[in-house]
């Protein structure tokens, strides 16, 4: 039995045209994905607003799916707008006003070579609610931790996409980083520059400019971050893409993480782990509290996704009755 104490409010997800109890399920221990982690994700929101719940940005989260199905090589089984149907129809059954929904695509059961030959790709939806990705710790500001190993690199697969084997680095230095004491982790890349965090792009504020780096720099391009560039500029904001050095970050005015399930949450401190030979040494950013901007674009962006900002209303699929 499966227990939704970790999934709030999750009654029901959504697996091959049927909604099945959240305690029910089973997989066979051959299947594909299990193995070789031959699967691939989106991490979307859901938001309260005033027309009822509505899906942050779906079009491009389903754009960016089936770019990852194609990376990994799958045929998926249904299109664009079939997917998007099956999401509203999965937060509605569920009867959730705001939540998180995991749509994945993967190998399923067939033959267990490396090449998925008698595996049919299977879609999997499920949504719950999740709140502040770090607790208590978001509004605080949070203590990160720049890992020794190298973020994988932009030559080694296509940026853009989210396969899920390539998030088990995440998952390892996500633990390490808290092992040590610290909040979360931050990634160089193989080139020494700051690349993204185990799961959240990373921003600066220098002079009043927001600053964040591009795929070239082996970080995925989120949807949260693009969203922000545009909502910042709206706020009177420079923005520009371009690398990040230790030194930028250490020497920032703010920082912060931004991502669909972190949404935005101020970096305060950063300790450099990356050189396990040298001594670890920790920098406060700016004056080691949330600052000015990231706290009004918090503001905003939450104005945004509940509905509050006209201007922004392009970004809202609402899930209807």
């Amino acid at each position: 039995m499966f227990l939704n104490t970790h999934f709030p409010k999750a009654k029901k997800y959504w697996y091959k045209g049927t909604f099945h109890d959240w305690s029910e399920g089973g997989c066979h221990p051959m299947m594909h994905a299990l193995h070789y982690g031959t699967a691939v994700f989106e991490g979307i929101r859901a938001y309260s607003t005033a027309r009822g719940p509505a899906v942050f940005r779906l079009p491009e989260h389903n754009d960016r799916f089936l770019v990852s199905a194609e990376a990994a090589k799958m045929k998926s089984p249904y299109t664009k707008d079939e997917i998007a149907e099956f999401i509203k129809q999965t937060v509605r059954v569920n009867g959730l006003d705001s939540c998180y929904i995991r749509p994945l695509l993967f190998y399923s059961f067939g033959n267990l070579g490396l090449v998925p030959k008698a595996c049919p790709v299977e879609l999997a939806i499920s949504a719950w609610e999740w709140g502040a990705y770090l607790g208590e710790k978001a509004a605080q500001g949070v203590h990160a931790y720049i890992v020794p190993w190298r973020r994988v690199h932009h030559t080694q697969f296509n940026m853009a996409a989210k396969l899920g084997g390539v998030y088990v680095q995440s998952t390892i230095c996500g633990l390490e980083a808290r092992e040590q004491g610290f909040d979360e982790a931050i990634f160089l890349n193989m080139e020494g520059r700051v690349a993204e965090g185990p799961g959240q792009n990373v921003i600066i504020v220098k002079n009043g400019t927001l600053v964040t780096n591009g795929r070239q720099e082996s970080v995925l391009e989120g949807i949260t971050r693009t969203s922000l560039l545009e909502i910042g500029q709206d706020l009177g904001h420079k923005t520009r893409i371009a690398p990040i050095t230790k030194e930028d970050l250490f020497g920032a005015d703010e920082a912060f993480y931004c991502g669909t399930a972190v949404e935005i949450i101020p970096i305060v401190a950063v300790t450099d782990g990356s050189d396990p030979a040298a001594p670890r040494a920790k920098h406060v950013i700016g004056t080691g509290t949330p600052g000015p901007v990231a706290r009004a674009m918090i503001q905003a962006f939450q104005d945004a996704v509940s509905g509050r900002t006209p201007r922004y209303e392009k970004w809202l699929t609402y899930v209807g009755k």
